[in-house]
Formats: C-alpha cells, structure tokens, sequence
C-alpha cells in the first residue's frame, strides 16, 4: 500500500496513508528503486504496512527515523 503526491516533475514524496510508527526502513539514501520496491514498513495496530515504490527513481531523503510516529500523509521517502 503506498500513497503518493509530486512536489516537482522529478520528486515523489511517499507518504504515510495512515497514523502508525516506523517499523522498518529498507532503502538507503541514494538507493536506486523500482516501482513496486517496498521502502519501508509501518506498524499500526499490530499490521504491517509497507510503502512501496510507486515509480523507479533515486532515493533523496528519508525524514523519517525508527519507531517515528508518522500522521497520516507525512513524508517518509521522497524519491527523485
């Protein structure tokens, strides 16, 4: 499950589509991703919620950390 808005012609920002905490962040900065890559994993509730790639492109910025609670829509990868 991923959500997504473009801040420009050449950035994704991967957005959280609810209230949860960072469980896993799988993507490095400057990682190269495919669409359908999962790039990091949120918990809510006990459910696991991956954010997946939702274009290939170069991963620019995580403004995310580790067990981060993250409100619904806020950035957790901004792919260009």
């Amino acid at each position: 499950m991923s959500a997504e808005e473009s801040t420009s012609p050449a950035a994704t920002e991967v957005v959280a589509p609810i209230v949860a905490s960072v469980w896993k962040i799988l993507v490095d900065m400057g990682a190269d991703v495919e669409r359908g890559d999962t790039l990091a994993v949120l918990e809510s509730m006990k459910m696991e919620i991956p954010l997946e790639a939702p274009s290939g492109g170069r991963v620019v910025e995580i403004p995310v950390t580790l067990g981060q609670i993250v409100q619904e829509g806020d950035v957790v990868v901004v792919l260009a």
